[in-house]
């Protein structure tokens, strides 16, 4: 059963030089307690999809056309009130650099609280503190109570994404939005996110929609994959299909850019994707 159903959405922006067609009518599903990955290269219309789905689009951008259907609700005909209450309570996001998305004024507990003030009204503060400090348990944060008082600079990299996915996941969302939620860790804290997410959505049931250009990290989350491209959605397909026979041109451009351990020899120059190919005039595989 699918959580979210996207069609034909449109996301466009819009400047004295022209309108630039970010995403251009891409449809696809994400099912219940499943992780979806986009990948695609940087500027493919990856984080304008994430967002569209939050409805955090802004001036000079708009979604023009199509449906995001959450539970069978689309969310384009909802009133701001209405979506205030879905966002962060249903469907929750994670940004790419928690540095810039943490409020450097206040400490990390109240940041998580806040999350709960809005959207779990009927608890009251010592319920909401416990609450709290069950969530930085459960994203693996030591000394939780310590960790409450402390501002966002005193904090680790990893810490700090974990602190993130701790205030997405407080109020146990339906749905999780990941927008290259480990681009800025080193590999070892990587890992130990990615690890975090998978056993988070194994205990919470959660949909995820993850979204990078790592497609090492497609490979060990990804039940479904979208590959986008120029703000078009040039293949769907299972992780497992997707890997063991990619079929579009553009596909396998970004699969054969990956280093194989073992087989591809040290100091040999990568393959890239040939920007001289318009991977659009190719057929679209949609499996």
């Amino acid at each position: 059963m699918n959580l979210v159903e996207i069609k034909n959405l449109k996301t466009y922006f819009y400047s004295d030089e022209g309108v630039s067609k970010a995403v251009d009518g891409i449809s696809f599903k994400i099912p219940k307690g499943k992780t979806v990955c986009i990948v695609g290269e940087s500027g493919s219309g990856k984080s304008i999809t994430s967002l569209s789905i939050m409805r955090l689009i802004d001036y000079p951008g708009e979604i023009v056309e199509g449906m995001i259907l959450f539970e069978g609700k689309d969310l384009l005909k909802l009133n701001d009130k209405e979506m205030r209450k879905i966002r962060g309570r249903d469907i929750s996001m994670i940004f790419q650099e928690p540095m810039t998305s943490l409020n450097p004024s206040y400490t990390i507990g109240y940041q998580i609280d806040e999350a709960l003030r809005l959207h779990q009204k009927h608890l009251n503060k010592k319920q909401r503190y416990e609450k709290v400090i069950e969530s930085l348990e459960l994203v693996g944060i030591h000394n939780p109570r310590e960790k409450y008082r402390e501002y966002p600079f005193k904090l680790s990299g990893g810490q700090r994404q974990r602190v993130m996915i701790a205030i997405a996941m407080a109020c146990e969302p339906k749905m999780l939005i990941a927008d290259e939620p480990t681009t800025a860790l080193d590999v070892t804290i990587q890992a130990q996110v990615i690890d975090l997410m998978k056993d988070l959505q194994k205990k919470k049931g959660t949909s995820l929609l993850f979204i990078t250009h790592d497609l090492g990290v497609v490979f060990q989350i990804a039940d479904e994959v979208v590959v986008m491209y120029k703000g078009h959605i040039v293949e769907k397909a299972s992780a497992k299909d997707l890997f063991k026979d990619p079929r579009h041109p553009y596909t396998k451009a970004l699969l054969h850019s990956i280093p194989i351990p073992g087989v591809t020899p040290r100091k040999s120059k990568l393959d890239t994707v040939d920007e001289s190919i318009d991977y659009l005039s190719f057929p679209k595989e949609i499996r």
